[in-house]
């Protein structure tokens, strides 16, 4: 039968510490546990008294020591393992007392047995020492620096001429190379009425917003609609003025066949009028007056009428003469104004904007075709949108920009032709083939 054993340590469960009551100051200095306090002070002087003073007080310095040899004992404690190396270096390792075979291209055999090769041998390959040279430059190992020298001439410009060429090729004519004209370092000609350079792009105005004010979209549809009426007015009467001058032109015709005719009819009358007095002509041809001789007088007063006359004629031409001098320093006064205003109105409007007004062209345009018509630019009341994303792209990129390029004088406006005369060509057959002679 097995013996029961009491369980070790205290059989009695965990108390607290009696403190009946704290009501009183003796109470408190009586029943208060301070185990834990003292414990901790008896360790402190437990520590001053070995290490000489409290351990969280010190230096790390006095604490540790840093180990710069080592443990001698560890090699002999545990041995070095040395590991085997892997299988591919031991294969490269070893090597053959029988010297490789060399990788450069030996010569063939001369010697054939009657037979000519017909591949021939190559002689532009790169040797050995270049190779090296260009692996040695390639892993950027060069065996001389270069040394970089500032060219002091211009690389574009025209090369003079080497006397040596020159004299070894004077019976030669000189080629004469192309020139550049002389408009490649002048400014285009615009179209502006005021002279000046025309932007690209030139800045909108308020009203072609998609969002305008009232008053500059109502100023610019005034304007369009103005000059709208302006060129349905012009085109009515370019109209009624080609109808009036084909009127004309029958009614003249009319009156050349009826005038004609009226002269046919009297030539016809004269005619049968002298067919019933050809017996009597001899009589009519005996009383005609016969020229006489002029007498001294009649001579003088005739004399002194072409002189007259001449006298006139000269007088009037002088006068017409002097009229034109006169005109002619008019016109020269007024172009000197003219040209005078138009400076000082350059000089403005310079001082005014720095870019032209596209929409004042002048007069004679530069090209054989006429500028074509600006797109209107304006949309109607009923069209305008709101919103941005409303609106609806108009108009075509590639005609803005050609017909920009034109204004700004960049370039001429020309038609294109795609039939343009072609050279004649006569395709014969030659009869070389007959020049033969018999051996």
């Amino acid at each position: 039968m097995p013996i029961l054993k009491p369980l070790a340590g205290n059989p009695n469960g965990p108390q607290q510490y009696k403190q009946p009551s704290r009501k009183g100051k003796k109470a408190w200095r009586k029943n208060v546990d301070v185990s834990d306090i003292e414990k901790g002070l008896d360790q402190v002087n437990e520590q001053i008294i070995v290490t000489g003073g409290v351990i969280a007080e010190k230096e790390s310095e006095d604490l540790f020591m840093l180990d710069v040899v080592g443990d001698s004992a560890l090699p002999k404690r545990f041995p070095k393992i040395v590991s085997k190396g892997l299988r591919a270096d031991e294969i490269i390792a070893q090597r053959s007392a029988i010297p490789a075979v060399s990788i450069r291209k030996r010569p063939e055999n001369k010697t054939t047995e009657g037979i000519i090769a017909a591949k021939r041998q190559r002689t532009n390959y790169i040797d050995q020492k270049e190779l090296r040279r260009l692996k040695k430059v390639a892993d950027g190992q060069h065996e001389s620096t270069v040394v970089i020298i500032d060219a002091d001439y211009d690389m574009w410009d025209t090369p003079a001429d080497d006397p040596v060429a020159v004299e070894k090729f004077s019976f030669l004519s000189k080629v004469e190379k192309a020139k550049a004209p002389k408009t490649m370092h002048e400014q285009p000609l615009t179209l502006a009425a005021n002279g000046k350079s025309v932007p690209a792009v030139p800045k909108p105005k308020g009203a072609h917003s998609y969002n305008p004010v009232f008053t500059d979209y109502q100023d610019l549809l005034l304007e369009e609609g103005t000059k709208a009426v302006d060129a349905e007015r012009k085109r009515l009467a370019a109209i009624d003025a080609e109808q009036a001058k084909m009127e004309a032109a029958a009614r003249s015709a009319a009156e050349a066949e009826a005038a004609e005719a009226r002269a046919n009819l009297s030539e016809w009358e004269e005619d049968s009028d002298w067919d019933g007095f050809e017996s009597g002509g001899e009589e009519l041809r005996s009383k005609a007056k016969r020229p006489q001789r002029k007498t001294q007088v009649q001579r003088n007063k005739i004399k002194r009428r072409k002189e007259e006359e001449r006298r006139v004629k000269l007088e009037a031409a002088l006068k017409k003469k002097n009229a034109q001098v006169e005109r002619i320093k008019q016109l020269a006064e007024e172009v000197a104004l003219e040209h005078q205003a138009m400076e000082v109105e350059k000089i403005e409007m310079s001082d005014d904007s720095e870019d032209g007004n596209e929409v004042e062209l002048r007069r004679r345009q530069l090209g054989k075709l006429r500028l074509p018509e600006k797109d209107l630019e304006l949309v109607l009341p009923d069209e305008l949108q709101d919103s941005l994303r409303l609106l609806k792209p108009e108009g075509n990129l590639l005609k803005d920009r050609y017909r920009s390029m034109l204004v700004r004088g960049k370039m001429e406006a020309r038609r294109h032709n795609p039939f343009k005369k072609q050279a004649k060509s006569k395709i014969t057959e030659k009869w070389t083939y007959k020049d033969f002679v018999l051996g």
